[in-house]
């Protein structure tokens, strides 16, 4: 199917707000702080910038070739760049990926549904960290509210998503990311003007290379690879609806620049708070549900700030889980000859089924194990230590090594001019460095060192 034939995005702000915020997600407001916690501050954000743009834009551009070039879903685009060879088998990857991440990642997004109605009661009460951690636990390990929020969420995914492409992700997109600049900007002028905020700023600015190591920079190569959703299909499938007038390295320039943009915010929103009210910067993945609560809950107009905070963590969520729907979607409506409506309500309804799963892994499921993990750990060990990586780097060998130059030329270049130079150094990247770097991340990601 060819782009003339096949629902475009309608604006070029529509673009960029899709793209942004398939990249824009928990991982650059939840993932990156703690990583950066945890890693050092200043030297890990050097370090993640750096593979932002070695490996990041490089493999976003390889996802915009294939996607634009056959204007198909996943599957039917490397069937048409590769018919009849097992390059294809990457498409089940991405599909399997999404739906699982999906998932997931919807119980999380519960959460922060379930947080922000808690922030507006102040959380019961409860204000210290060992408070709200023993809050948190009670209400994870229950049965019904987890479930219930994971349906919530799902079915506003739903919503979203069966008005199609430019009426629902396009439009939503255009609302919601826009949205999300504005309360983090709101964000960052209240936390600059809290008593800690040079001492915040300056963990997250000031290098110390006294404390990389190599598990620093593989969590910083790691971080940049994961940040933008590389690997899943979610740019593949995006950049199907592109028209041919997009420039695609601007377009990857920007999404991964406004993704990294959104994750030094949400930086400098939480370590001069975190510095102020003397908590630890390597607090690590509670520090959005335990150690920011008790911050909120100490500071004037504690409940407004913490509602905000976790509705900005709803945005996020809903905008990155649009994308990963999308691909499957895609799939089922152009292999199976589905309806928009009908391919909507089969990934919703599979998601619905394994996030309900996933949620209850944590209470009355948490008995249930796949080597060792629960349900909702293994998802998120499969698809975020295995099936992505591995995703990722037959995109970046595929576009790499296989494609003919004359394509990536094609799309790279088209009316704007793009010189041959970036073509070089973004084919020698998607060849080598790319290559190499997620197979560290992937070896480092399944623990042999």
């Amino acid at each position: 199917m060819n782009n003339g034939q096949r629902t475009q995005f309608a604006t070029r702000l529509g673009v960029i707000a899709t793209t942004v915020g398939s990249a824009v997600g928990l991982g650059n407001i939840w993932r990156f702080p703690y990583e950066a916690g945890v890693h050092g501050g200043g030297a890990f954000l050097l370090i993640d910038l750096f593979f932002i743009f070695i490996i990041g834009v490089p493999v976003v551009c390889a996802e915009f070739i294939i996607g634009r070039r056959t204007g198909s879903n996943i599957r039917g685009a490397f069937r048409s760049l590769s018919p009849g060879k097992a390059w294809g088998w990457v498409s089940y990857i991405g599909i399997t990926a999404s739906i699982l991440i999906l998932s997931f990642y919807s119980v999380v997004a519960g959460w922060t549904l379930e947080y922000t109605i808690r922030s507006i009661s102040g959380f019961g009460g409860a204000t210290t960290p060992e408070g709200l951690h023993d809050q948190f636990d009670a209400y994870a390990s229950s049965d019904i509210g987890p479930v219930v929020w994971t349906m919530i969420f799902l079915a506003v995914n739903y919503v979203i998503l069966v008005r199609g492409v430019q009426k629902g992700i396009e439009k939503m997109s255009n609302i919601l990311m826009p949205m999300l600049f504005v309360i983090l900007i709101i964000f960052v002028a209240n936390s600059l003007m809290m008593p800690g905020a040079a001492e915040g700023l300056k963990f997250l600015f000031m290098p110390d290379f006294s404390q990389v190591t190599p598990s620093v920079v593989l969590s910083a190569m790691g971080q940049a690879f994961f940040s933008l959703s590389l690997g899943l299909g979610c740019l593949i499938t995006y950049s199907s609806y592109f028209t041919k007038g997009t420039p695609l390295v601007r377009t990857a320039l920007i999404t991964a620049g406004l993704d990294t943009f959104v994750a030094i915010l949400a930086g400098v929103i939480i370590f001069p708070a975190v510095f102020t009210f003397g908590q630890e910067p390597a607090a690590g993945p509670k520090l959005v549900f335990e150690v920011l609560p008790s911050i909120f809950m100490h500071i004037g107009g504690g409940v407004f700030w913490s509602t905000l905070f976790f509705f900005l963590l709803f945005l996020a969520s809903i905008t990155s889980t649009i994308s990963m729907a999308e691909i499957s979607i895609a799939y089922f409506a152009e292999e199976f000859g589905m309806s928009r409506r009908a391919s909507t309500a089969l990934t919703i309804g599979i998601a619905m089924i394994l996030g309900t799963l996933c949620a209850l892994s944590f209470g009355s499921l948490n008995w249930l194990k796949v080597f060792g993990m629960t349900i909702f750990n293994f998802f998120d060990y499969f698809s975020s230590n295995i099936l992505l990586p591995v995703g990722g780097m037959i995109i970046s060998l595929f576009v790499g090594w296989v494609l003919d130059r004359g394509i990536i030329r094609g799309e790279l270049i088209n009316s704007h001019g793009r010189s041959t130079v970036s073509v070089s150094i973004i084919v020698f990247c998607l060849r080598w460095l790319a290559p190499l770097c997620i197979g560290l991340v992937f070896i480092f990601g399944l623990g042999i060192f």
